[in-house]
């Protein structure tokens, strides 16, 4: 068994650097939200293969076997290619591990460098949880941790000039015994709500709402690494606002004008109406290609997010996405007008591999 756990560790430790490795990729397509589960994700990983010896058919030339004379190249097989019959031997294909979200807001923080968030609030409330994250020299033999026993044994022996290099016995004695156990851990215990709001006129297509479909998963994954319970309201917009289901946020489309202040307005209704800002802690997440219907409606904007969103949550975060049809000027005016302002952040989305960066931003500041 202990082996088994060793090469289970091991494959572990692979998978997770082909995540890290890839992550970027991963953000920027959606295979990943079509294969999640309850609490599984499905991430798709090239073949990987564990060194081996290998046999192969016999008389099937080489090194060291047929005709040959000094000089001559060493190859396997014919060396055309392109060409000829259907083969029976099987290609490579792609390897599907299954990952919990908690260890994928692990993997996803470690990679964004992203502090855990503090959280605010009165019903913030902290457990603990036990973690075998620590070495003892005590312990229930079902624990003993053998690679450390083994190299506080070789140490002992070293040190005490009774090792021989040449008979490498290792023995050890009840001192060098290790034993794996536990610490208490804080678990977060506390409640948040995001609220999406999504521009749903003419000018937002297909394309767009899926790079804020992928956006809001990653969100929600880090997020719910840090909190007990999460609420998520979506609320849609053209010159109007309505809040509405899951369902309907990805994929309604209106042909309308666009009024932001319209949601910002309805952000802040549900704000003051079902979640207290000194008991929860509040994320707005406002998506749109930055098209807005005059100065006047961005000056009601920002009067609405000064005096009464921004007062009552952890961070606003307004995430503009390309579109053909989309002047993206309401980021420009957000830069320009909350320039010192640390609860609200701007980042801009022109193609869906800068997924990884919008995300940094967003959460990279531990609010």
């Amino acid at each position: 068994m202990q082996r088994i756990e060793r090469d289970l560790n091991r494959f572990r430790k692979i998978v997770r650097g082909k995540i890290k490795k890839n992550l970027r990729k991963y953000m920027s397509h959606g295979e990943m939200i079509a294969r999640q589960g309850k609490r599984y994700v499905s991430v798709p990983l090239p073949q990987i293969d564990i060194p081996r010896f290998k046999y192969g058919p016999r008389q099937q030339g080489g090194v060291g076997q047929g005709d040959g004379q000094v000089g001559d190249p060493i190859a396997q097989g014919d060396p055309q290619s392109g060409t000829g019959e259907a083969g029976s031997e099987p290609g490579q294909h792609i390897l599907e591990v299954d990952v919990s979200l908690e260890e994928l807001a692990e993997i996803m923080g470690e990679e964004l460098e992203l502090p855990n968030i503090e959280p605010r609030g009165k019903k913030n409330i902290i457990s603990q949880k036990d973690k075998y994250n620590v070495i003892r020299r005590v312990g229930p033999n079902s624990l003993r941790h053998f690679k450390r026993t083994y190299k506080a044994a070789l140490r002992r022996q070293i040190s005490s000039g009774i090792y021989n290099p040449d008979n490498p016995i290792i023995v050890p004695i009840p001192e060098d015994m290790r034993y794996r156990s536990w610490s208490e851990v804080p678990l977060p215990q506390s409640n948040a709500v995001i609220i999406y709001m999504m521009d749903v006129s003419g000018s937002m297509g297909r394309e767009q709402k899926q790079m804020v479909r992928l956006t809001a998963f990653w969100i929600e994954v880090w997020l719910r690494s840090q909190y007990r319970q999460i609420e998520i309201r979506y609320i849609v917009h053209d010159a109007l606002a309505k809040e509405v289901d899951q369902h309907t946020f990805y994929h309604l489309r209106e042909g309308g004008g666009t009024k932001i202040s319209s949601a910002y307005k309805l952000c802040n209704q549900i704000m003051e109406e079902q979640f207290p800002f000194d008991e929860w802690n509040i994320y707005p997440f406002h998506f749109s290609d930055g098209d807005n219907w005059g100065n006047d409606d961005t000056r009601e904007c920002v009067q609405v997010l000064r005096q009464k969103i921004l007062p009552g949550c952890n961070q606003f975060c307004y995430g503009q996405v390309r579109s053909a049809y989309g002047s993206g000027r309401f980021a420009h005016d957000l830069r320009s007008i909350f320039e010192d302002e640390e609860h609200l952040v701007v980042s801009e989305i022109n193609r869906r591999d800068e997924i990884y960066d919008a995300i940094k931003d967003f959460l990279g500041k531990g609010r």
